[in-house]
């Protein structure tokens, strides 16, 4: 049963980006240690891709999320919480029948050998999403529609939603696609690699990371990564403290997602008249952001080597590589989500690939700076000051905790 719909607030006549996939209630530890060791908990929430939601509806942005929870008090407290930070929670059902997912995990870097996490998901709410269940107008009402890896995880009802909605239609919104390559959430074999790779060529806007495509597709450096991945528009690798490389063609895709906000093309939807011009967005979030993004063309900055390649369809690739940020991390959750807020934000305002990916990283490192998955964003004029400076100073910048608060820009810049 799919259940009445969870949200209260109404659906945004113009959403930027609709968000589809599962959001759990974790729990963090009150200090340092061993899950067997830590004495009690505190609550707090965690998904990716509601992560991106509630950063883009922080920085401004009309976001949705769309999911399933229980009919329990964990769902009621996701929905309340994902719904104050401004997002959309309408199209968000209640399931009678299967819990809410939650987690438990140590205070550790995910990345080291010493990091926990207790997952109690497996026949939650959400891994009940199918293509029969989710609200298709909903889902293809915003200009971006933003799906990640872990949903195609978690059930094969979940995996053939996400094969519908990557599917080549006339009407598609742009699909960006993080590839969160979770092995533990699998089901066994070497199903998790073929998939990944299969859904990530089916999208407009990838974001993965170098070392998730080493481990899930034996594939070793960001070249060799755009070459695996020909048919999106924009291929963005996240390199660590090394920063990212956006591979950017500068074409619109094909018959993948011809037409932004394409509700009425949904399966099953009803035909409706199309929006007039006062529903035109600002930018086209397609598009490689800037006539210096045009094929062929070389990128005007961005603090690193850029050269031309061959794209297997959409002709040769403009290549940005933009520095990752000094920060000093509090914890270390949270930044691949916040990166990917950070750039889709800036490609829903039309900045150039360079500022995209500073934008990026600016979101990852105020997340960094705290202790939790979510915070409050950089304002707008500040973020964009510092996304503006020139590759000296962009290379100087150094970030700590508190720095979103900061007035100005040069307060932040300091030699370490």
């Amino acid at each position: 049963m799919s259940g009445p719909a969870a949200g209260t607030a109404s659906a945004a006549t113009t959403t930027d980006v609709v968000c589809l996939g599962e959001s759990m209630v974790t729990f963090l530890p009150s200090q340092p240690g061993r899950l067997a060791d830590v004495p009690s908990f505190g609550r707090g929430i965690g998904g990716a891709e509601s992560n991106v939601a509630c950063a883009l509806a922080a920085a401004g942005h009309r976001a949705a999320w769309v999911g399933r929870v229980g009919a329990d008090g964990f769902g009621e407290h996701l929905v309340e919480t994902i719904a104050g930070y401004g997002v959309d929670t309408s199209a968000v059902r209640r399931d009678p029948d299967r819990p809410t997912g939650i987690y438990f995990r140590t205070a550790t870097d995910r990345g080291t050998d010493t990091h926990e996490v207790a997952y109690y998901r497996a026949g939650s709410a959400a891994s009940a999403m199918s293509p029969a269940n989710v609200p298709y107008e909903e889902l293809f009402a915003g200009r971006i529609l933003h799906l990640s890896g872990i949903t195609a995880a978690l059930s094969a009802d979940c995996l053939a939603l996400l094969r519908e909605l990557t599917a080549a239609r006339p009407g598609r919104p742009l699909v960006s696609f993080d590839v969160n390559h979770r092995p533990h959430l699998w089901r066994g074999g070497d199903a998790d690699a073929s998939v990944l790779l299969e859904l990530a060529r089916r999208s407009d806007l990838v974001f993965v990371g170098e070392d998730e495509a080493e481990e899930a597709w034996g594939i070793v450096g960001a070249e060799a990564i755009r070459a695996a991945l020909p048919e999106p528009s924009v291929v963005v690798v996240k390199r660590g403290s090394a920063g990212a490389t956006v591979f950017a063609s500068g074409l619109r895709p094909g018959p993948r997602s011809s037409i932004a906000g394409g509700a009425e093309n949904a399966p099953g939807a009803r035909s409706t008249e199309g929006g007039g011009a006062e529903n035109a967005p600002d930018a086209d979030p397609r598009e490689g952001g800037g006539a210096e993004n045009a094929p062929g063309a070389r990128s005007t900055g961005g603090g690193g080597a850029e050269c031309a390649v061959g794209g297997a369809e959409s002709g040769p690739d403009t290549v940005t590589h933009v520095p990752a940020l000094r920060v000093d991390v509090v914890a270390a959750v949270g930044a691949g989500d916040a990166f990917a807020a950070g750039f889709l934000s800036a490609t829903l305002r039309g900045l150039t690939v360079r500022d995209r990916a500073r934008h990026g990283h600016l979101m990852a490192a105020a997340v960094l700076t705290v202790p939790g998955d979510l915070t409050e964003p950089p304002a707008r004029d500040h973020a964009d000051r510092l996304a503006a400076l020139d590759d000296d100073a962009w290379g100087r910048l150094r970030l700590g905790p508190g720095w979103t608060a900061a007035d100005r820009a040069p307060e932040e810049v300091r030699t370490p």
